[in-house]
């Protein structure tokens, strides 16, 4: 990852895209839904670093607290509605948790994802991926699914090397270092949400 500070980041925009206070809402999804796992502190722990008093609402979304109807029923775009589409279609912007297993991401995230399809798009997300390695394959092999979605990844992600190690009884607390680098890619994941939220209401997206 090259080394960059705050300083050279592109500035947040302008608000022009609602009222001067209407805050950026953001969805921090849990993708896991295993026994001891890790993902749900890591989660808690990005939405605290997401929040921002006065400028950014977090919504976590857990999937392992959700019930999504049988796959049989899938329609993209016209399915069933499920607990969390509205949830999914308000947030601006997705911050998206998850471990690598087996060299990608775990299928309860991939049917969350599949079960939505206008919710996410011309939207911005990034990842936070996790395991022995950092969990990068499962970032990559993110990005190319959230492309068919108009999804708009960050180029800033972060992996996690064995964030285990780092968990105790009050959550997962890292090196300052892993929390600066969240912060770089919240940065442009704030950035991106302003400038798409503008388009989608003043210059909607036609075929």
């Amino acid at each position: 990852m090259t080394d960059i500070s705050i300083a050279d980041l592109p500035a947040a925009p302008t608000r022009d895209d609602g009222p001067p206070d209407e805050p950026l809402r953001i969805a921090v999804i849990a993708g896991s839904v295993r026994d001891r796992r890790v993902s749900r502190a890591v989660a808690e722990w990005a939405a605290f670093r997401t929040a921002r008093p006065g400028g950014t609402d977090v919504d976590l979304i857990d999937c392992a607290e959700i019930d999504l109807p049988d796959d049989r029923e899938i329609r993209p775009g016209v399915g069933s509605e499920t607990p969390v589409a509205a949830r999914i279609d308000a947030a601006d912007a997705y911050v998206l948790v998850t471990p690598e297993y087996n060299h990608s991401y775990p299928a309860a995230l991939k049917r969350l994802i599949d079960w939505h399809y206008r919710e996410w798009m011309f939207k911005p997300a990034t990842v936070v991926s996790y395991g022995v390695h950092g969990g990068l394959l499962a970032t990559e092999h993110l990005r190319g699914v959230l492309a068919e979605l108009h999804v708009v990844t960050t180029r800033r992600m972060v992996g996690l090397r064995q964030p285990w190690t780092h968990l105790s009884p009050a959550g997962y607390a890292p090196p300052e270092e892993t929390a600066a680098a969240l912060d770089g890619a919240l940065h442009e994941l704030g950035w991106w949400a302003g400038v798409l939220r503008a388009a989608r209401r003043t210059r909607p997206y036609v075929r």
